[in-house]
This record gives C-alpha cells, structure tokens and sequence, in this order.
C-alpha cells in the first residue's frame, strides 16, 4: 500500500473510529486532500467510498487490519510525523474528543517506532495524547481488545452521497467562527 493511502486509511479510520461520521471531518479529509494534496494525486471520492464500503462490510475487521498495516509498513519518522498529525486533525475536526477516540489513537502511536520529542517540537499542543500510561505488551493488547469490545460498527452513508453544497456551507460555517 502506498503511503499516501495509508495516511487517507488513518484520517479516515479516526473519523469513523467513534462510530460517527461527522460532516466536519469529511470536509477536513476533503480539505487536506484538494487544498494541500496531503494525500497525493489520488481519486479522494473513490478511495473515500471503497474504504467506506469496506468498514461497513466488517468495521472490525478493517480497524484491526488497519493497524496490522500500521505495523507491517517501514515508515520514516516524517511519515510517521504525518499519520500523527492526520490522525490528531481528523480526531480534533468534529470539536468533541470521544474517549474511544483517544484509546484508538493510541493504539496507533504504539504501532510507531517515533518518539515523543519531534512530535512536540512541532505539535506542543498534542501533549495530552502522547502521554503514556503504563505500556506492556499485555496493556496494549487490552487497550486495542477493549477498543473492539466497546466499538459499535454501523452502517456509514457514503461520503460520495454527501452533497458538495453541504459540505462547502460546513467549510465556511468553521471559517466564520476561528
């Protein structure tokens, strides 16, 4: 899989992670992508869909291969400074951090091998999700078993089918209030 993928797979995990779908985070991914092209030279809608379709099919399923990729990928630590970003954005981007949502980011942090400091050099305000609580294998073992335990899968609507207009009108609406 591509990099460029991947970080589509982890914004968009973390947008559904929570078991919402909030118009906001779409339009941030959609953001990222058409305004800075974080994501490469990808079709976003297509990609967007097929990962939706896949979540809908087996939510779990597709969260626990996520982070076997998460895994199997040899990243650079600016790649991996990236997936972070991305995933705190996308987490941060409906304005309420769910605890669901702070368990499954960590689960992702444990997956790569970055440490804390490049991260905060340029993201202090990301503290509170680096810290640490007590690792061990076993504890990370839980953390991602009580993650699926307490996840809810449900079926996504297709971002595709949101309208454009909707999402444009959310866009200015977030501009307005910074």
């Amino acid at each position: 899989m591509s990099f460029n993928k991947l970080l589509l797979k982890t914004a968009f995990s973390c947008m559904a992670c929570d078991g919402d779908i909030d118009k906001r985070e779409v339009v941030l991914i959609k953001s990222m992508h058409n305004d800075r092209k974080v994501f490469g030279d990808i079709d976003i809608e297509k990609e967007l869909d097929e990962l939706l379709l896949s979540i809908n099919h087996d939510g779990q399923k597709f969260l626990k291969g996520f982070f076997n990729e998460l895994t199997a990928n040899e990243l650079t630590e600016e790649e991996e400074l990236k997936l972070i970003e991305a995933a705190i954005d996308t987490i941060k981007a409906d304005e309420k951090v769910e605890y669901s949502e702070i368990k499954f980011f960590k689960v992702i942090r444990s997956k790569l091998k970055i440490e804390n400091d490049p991260i905060l050099e340029i993201h202090p305000d990301f503290e509170e999700y680096l810290e640490q609580d007590i690792i061990s294998d076993s504890y990370l073992a839980r953390l991602q078993d009580d993650f699926f335990d307490t996840h809810t899968s449900k079926q996504f609507e297709l971002i595709s089918s949101i309208d454009d207009n909707v999402l444009k009108n959310l866009k200015e609406e977030d501009g307005e209030q910074e």
